[in-house]
C-alpha cells in the first residue's frame, strides 16, 4: 500500500507564491508516474502536472510558465512550486502515482493524497 501526504497549501494574495510538497510511503514501486489535480468547488478534477522516473513533465496550458513540478532524488518527494498565482488557481490540490505507463499525463492514478487547500485572493 501507498501512502500520500500533501502539505503547503495556504492562502495567498494573488501574485503571491507557494509551494506544494508530497511524501510518498510504503511500498512504492520502481517505477511511477506521480502528478498534481486539483478540483474547484463545482468544477471536475483537472490534471495540473506529471513527471516520471525519468523527469519527464507535462503541464497544463493554463499553469504552464508558472508552476514548476519537481521530485526529489529518491524519487518519493514530490514538489510543486506555484509562482504568479491567480484567484483562479483557488483548489483542493491533490497529489496521486500509479505505475508508470507511456500515458502519465492521460492515464488514471490508483493512489491519492488527502488533498491540500490553496486559496487564492484578488
Amino acid at each position: 500500500q501507498v501512502q500520500l501526504v500533501e502539505s503547503g497549501g495556504g492562502s495567498v494574495q494573488a501574485g503571491g507564491s507557494l509551494r506544494l510538497s508530497c511524501a510518498a510511503s510504503g511500498y512504492v514501486p520502481s517505477s511511477i508516474c506521480m502528478g498534481w489535480f486539483r478540483q474547484a468547488p463545482g468544477k471536475e478534477r483537472e490534471g495540473v502536472a506529471s513527471i516520471d522516473m525519468d523527469d519527464n513533465i507535462r503541464y497544463a496550458d493554463s499553469v504552464k510558465g508558472r508552476f514548476t513540478v519537481s521530485q526529489d532524488n529518491s524519487k518519493t518527494i514530490l514538489s510543486l512550486q506555484m509562482n504568479s498565482l491567480k484567484p483562479e488557481d483557488t483548489a483542493m490540490y491533490y497529489c496521486a502515482l500509479r505505475r508508470w505507463s507511456y500515458v502519465c499525463w492521460s492515464g488514471s492514478y490508483t493512489y491519492w493524497g488527502q488533498g491540500t487547500q490553496v486559496t487564492v485572493s484578488s
